[in-house]
């Protein structure tokens, strides 16, 4: 596995899966900086070495209808409150695939994101990377992600998610 751990605050349900539903899908960008407020006061229990926030990417496409990523708006309210930069750039999603919200299992999730990542320089290079992202179900973009970020040569790849879904074979990357 290239990703050397993930962390999430808390479980995908309730108020928090809705919080999240309502940042990426009903465009209420204003309740990031809470949503960061909370992974920032997670990482003040439990701190996670990082040099850089890197929030994960998505398609050029799906920026363009959305209008938005997210990732980098956590990222940038996260990195405000715990002081690191937020590298928003060097990580790129070169492959338009479907949302991961639409697989139905682990196996067509990595498939899905087989080969969708790309570092466009090697910036990260010997970096300690947080990977930010809103959510995982199955940690397969994350995993995606840090395979990318390595090969540019980031020295290790943790990441972090408001949010997460326990399946059986993710187990053991939950710290």
């Amino acid at each position: 596995m290239a990703i050397d751990g993930i962390r999430s605050p808390f479980r995908f349900e309730g108020v928090i899966r809705q919080s999240v539903h309502d940042l990426k899908y009903h465009n209420l960008r204003a309740i990031s900086g809470c949503l960061a407020e909370l992974m920032a006061s997670y990482l003040r229990e439990a701190p996670i070495l990082a040099d850089v926030l890197v929030p994960v990417p998505i398609h050029l496409r799906r920026l363009r209808e959305r209008g938005y990523n997210q990732s980098v708006l956590l990222a940038r309210e996260l990195g405000k409150l715990i002081d690191l930069p937020v590298v928003a750039d060097c990580l790129l999603r070169i492959k338009d695939s479907l949302p991961q919200a639409r697989t139905t299992n682990v196996e067509e999730r990595q498939r899905n994101v087989s080969g969708a990542f790309a570092c466009k320089d090697e910036r990260l290079s010997g970096c300690q990377v947080l990977l930010i992202d809103d959510v995982s179900t199955s940690c397969t973009t994350l995993e995606a992600c840090a395979t990318a970020l390595k090969s540019a040569g980031a020295f290790s790849v943790y990441g972090l998610t408001l949010a997460r879904e326990i399946l059986t074979k993710e187990i053991k990357l939950w710290n």
